[in-house]
C-alpha cells in the first residue's frame, strides 16, 4: 500500500544516485573499518583517531573530513526543520557510528522525499 505522492521520473533518479552512493560508501568504508579493526593492537577508537592524525597528508584529510561534518550537521537541521523531516538527529548519530558518507546521501534521500510531499500539497491562492 503506497502513502503519498509518487516521485516523479527525475525524483526516483536522484533518489537512487543517492541510494547508490550510500551503498558505495558503506561498502568502502566499512570494508577498511573492519580491515582495522582485525589488525593485531589497533588501540580500538583511540587508536582510530590516532592513525588519522599519523602524518600530515591523513591529518588535513581528517581535518577536513571533521569541518565537512559540522557544515552538514548544520545543513540537516536547518533542513529538517524547514521541511518537516522527523529524527534528524539519526543522520549525524549515524555520521559518527557508520559514515558521513552513508549517512549524507541517506538524508538527501529523505529530503528528496519531503520536498516531493510538499510540492504535492495544494497551494492556497496568493
Amino acid at each position: 500500500m503506497r502513502t503519498g505522492p509518487r516521485p516523479a521520473r527525475r525524483d526516483r533518479l536522484l533518489i537512487g544516485v543517492y541510494a547508490a552512493i550510500a551503498l558505495g560508501a558503506l561498502t568502502a568504508t566499512w570494508w577498511q573499518n573492519i580491515r582495522f579493526l582485525r589488525s593485531e593492537d589497533n588501540g580500538g577508537v583511540l587508536g582510530f583517531v590516532r592513525d588519522g592524525y599519523a602524518n600530515p597528508a591523513a591529518a588535513s584529510i581528517s581535518n577536513d573530513i571533521i569541518f565537512v561534518l559540522l557544515a552538514v550537521v548544520v545543513l540537516m537541521v536547518v533542513e529538517a526543520r524547514r521541511l518537516g523531516i522527523r529524527h534528524v538527529w539519526t543522520y549525524p548519530l549515524l555520521s559518527l557510528a557508520v559514515a558521513l558518507s552513508v549517512a549524507l546521501p541517506l538524508f538527501l534521500i529523505a529530503r528528496q522525499y519531503a520536498l516531493i510531499r510538499r510540492d504535492a500539497e495544494p497551494r492556497a491562492p496568493s
